[in-house]
Formats: C-alpha cells, structure tokens, sequence
C-alpha cells in the first residue's frame, strides 16, 4: 500500500514519477470513457461532440496535476459521456432534440444568389465561401454549384447543378 501511495502521491504537491503515474493511469481512464461514449464523438467533429471533448480533456487533467480527487474527477467524466450519449439517442429519436442540441444547416448560396443574411449569420465573406468551394470541388467558380450550406459541424458543402 506505501508503494501506491508513493507512485500516486497526495494533494497539489507532486513529483514528476507521481504526475507520471497519474498521466499512464488517466490516459487509460479517458480511453475508457471514448469506448463507452463511442467513436462518434471524435467522428462527427460538431460543436455539440466538441464539448465533451473538451470538457472531459479540462476534468480529466485536474487528476493529473492532483488539483481535485481521482474517483469524483472520474465520476464526473463518466457523466459527461452519459449525458452526451443520452442526448446522442434522444436526437436520433427526436427531430426537435436534435435541432436544439446540434443546430440546422444554413443555405448559402442558392439559385446563382449568395445568401448575404445567412453569410453574415455565419461571419463568412465570399472569400471564405470561395476559399471552401475550391478546396471541397476543386472549383473556382460557383456557376456549377446548385446550393451551398454551412453544416452543422462548421464544414460548407456544395450541391453541384446536374450535368
């Protein structure tokens, strides 16, 4: 037991072996809690995912540096991932959820008009529609472009005019 306590350490007072120890072990804890959360929230890169991402990267670390206790710092990630997966579910089930938690696509562009209300929503300029339209189509101009949206993950996309 002398030896955990040593590798672990106590409070705000630690060494670089005991921060160590405490990084392997809440790599594996944070490991744990994605597999239980589900790839999603890496995978879908929406600010909705973002957050438990950063929020639990922000709880995790506290273990580390030994600002707040390992089980109740666990707890509390773990209930972030619930949460996230709970509101998940509820939003495939749900449109009016999903519409809350995750937002709606704005139209850009439609029709050969450039939607100036929705950019300025956006904080977007033509330059940044543009910059978008070459690297998503590798085209340089928006005459074959049906409609343009910004996604809920922050990402324009492009409906090209059929050929």
């Amino acid at each position: 037991m002398n030896t955990v306590a040593t590798l672990w350490g106590q409070g705000d007072q630690l060494d670089v072996l005991q921060m160590s120890v405490r990084a392997v072990v809440m790599y594996f804890v944070a490991l744990v809690l994605i597999r239980l959360g589900g790839m999603r929230i890496f995978g879908k890169k929406s600010a909705f995912d973002t957050i438990i991402v950063i929020m639990m990267g922000a709880v995790l670390a506290r273990v580390i540096v030994g600002a707040s206790p390992f089980k109740g710092t666990v707890a509390a990630a773990s209930v972030m991932v619930a949460i996230n997966k709970a509101l998940a579910w509820m939003s495939l089930k749900s449109s009016t959820v999903n519409r809350l938690v995750k937002g709606k696509p704005l139209l850009l562009y439609d029709a050969g008009e450039i939607k100036w209300e929705n950019m300025n929503k956006a904080c977007l300029s033509k330059t940044d529609l543009m910059e978008s339209l070459r690297l998503e189509t590798l085209k340089g101009s928006l005459t074959d472009v049906a409609q343009a949206y910004m996604e809920t993950n922050g990402r324009i996309s492009f409906i090209l005019k059929p050929e």
